[in-house]
């Protein structure tokens, strides 16, 4: 399986309206590889070569980015 870096913003899930104060709570939001893809995204379009490529380029190359980015946060 793939490691999505966990969540970007975690967001502890709710019971009976109130927030769960176990610290052991599962957390829901978005993975920390979808930010950084959508960063990445963000630069991309930014440039006017960004446009120039078929979306699904574009998509591979803002994961790739997020990949590259994850794996040197597990650098020491």
């Amino acid at each position: 399986q793939r490691d999505d870096g966990g969540f970007a913003f975690p967001v502890p899930h709710r019971i009976d309206g109130n927030w769960n104060p176990d610290p052991l709570v599962r957390y829901s939001g978005m993975s920390l590889r979808d930010y950084f893809a959508a960063a990445a995204l963000t630069g991309y379009c930014a440039v006017e070569k960004g446009w120039d490529q078929p979306p699904e380029e574009l998509a591979r190359a803002c994961y790739a980015t997020a990949d590259a980015m994850l794996a040197e946060r597990r650098k020491p």
